[in-house]
């Protein structure tokens, strides 16, 4: 008996949904990410067992190093604008369109008041560079930090203050920010530091 050949067809399957679930997770993913600003220093946070999550919004970082320099961040640009007008206002210093529209777009600022002009001049691949050798000064005769904070938090009543510090820097350092802070009365602040994880064992 003569065997009957079944013709070959191609198989079709049909990817549309796929393609619509993949845009869609993305779409999602892209949406909800926080993406990490650019600090112009690296810290190793010590580690602790408390577990604050702290807001993403309305948020002043003070950023030190192992060192003891000092550098700060706003997460609103029109707040970072407006406290740079106050801190011209205060020393006496007028900043071009161009230079409040550079500050604008900076993630970090830490640089002396009196420099910030022609730091600002400078192309962003070079602020980037020499950032870290600055620092807003903290010391006894010419504490800017407390005008920088007490002009933020007169634009953001809102405003929650967050220190991120070296774990290797020294302790008078971040005692010279903590009495900073509360000579200008800001005695509520957040520490950052990493999860220590506990052991179980017994």
């Amino acid at each position: 008996m003569a065997r009957v050949k079944v013709k070959k067809q191609s198989t079709f399957i049909d990817m549309t949904a796929m393609s619509d679930v993949t845009v869609l997770l993305l779409t999602f993913f892209m949406l909800t990410s926080t993406f990490i600003q650019k600090e112009p220093i690296q810290v190793s946070t010590p580690a602790s067992v408390m577990e604050i999550k702290i807001p993403e919004t309305d948020i002043l970082q003070i950023l030190v190093d192992n060192d003891g320099k000092v550098f700060m961040s706003m997460d609103k640009q029109e707040d970072r604008v407006a406290v740079l007008e106050k801190m011209g206002e205060e020393y006496g210093i007028t900043f071009t369109p161009e230079e409040v529209n550079k500050f604008r777009l900076a993630p970090s600022f830490g640089v002396p008041i009196g420099q910030m002009r022609s730091f600002l001049a400078l192309p962003e691949d070079e602020q980037d560079k020499i950032l870290k050798d600055y620092g807003i000064p903290t010391d006894s005769t010419d504490n800017q930090l407390k005008s920088w904070v007490k002009n933020a938090r007169l634009q953001n009543r809102d405003l929650r203050i967050a220190i991120k510090a070296d774990q290797a820097t020294p302790y008078p350092i971040i005692n010279t920010i903590m009495t900073s802070l509360q000579d200008i009365r800001e005695n509520r602040y957040n520490l950052i530091t990493t999860l220590k994880v506990v052991s179980t064992d017994n």
